[in-house]
């Protein structure tokens, strides 16, 4: 099936700016075109475009992400590079949890600090 750039925007949740600029850098990768030379998506490119979506969401900086899109372009050879690759990545993300973690207890704390203050309608 293809889909027509506006459709792989809807799809992806990505903007027409994002699709454009991840194809220049060379995140996406070899996106056919009509003849009228528009942009034609497969359900290869929006499933690619999910794993990039997932890389961005969860914080992967860009130049780590291109080249974890060159890996995957290299095949089968580069299935170890890749499973490092996001493992240390998922190792980052352990962190940035345990971090946020962190700082919602202090907001729970904070809360329920509030929550035990008298209510300022009712002090005569």
């Amino acid at each position: 099936m293809t889909y027509t750039p506006r459709e792989a925007v809807e799809r992806t949740g990505f903007s027409l700016d994002t699709l454009r600029y991840y194809e220049r850098i060379g995140l996406l990768d070899s996106v056919g075109r009509n003849a009228g030379g528009q942009r034609v998506f497969t359900d290869d490119d929006l499933n690619w475009l999910g794993t990039l979506r997932c890389l961005r969401d969860t914080g992967m900086p860009i130049q780590r992400m291109l080249r974890y899109a060159e890996l995957a372009r290299g095949g089968d050879a580069t299935f170890a590079e890749r499973a490092d690759l996001l493992a240390e990545h998922d190792r980052e993300i352990d962190l940035k949890i345990a971090a946020l973690r962190g700082e919602q207890a202090r907001i729970r704390e904070k809360i329920a600090w509030y929550q035990l203050q008298p209510d300022p309608g009712l002090v005569p």
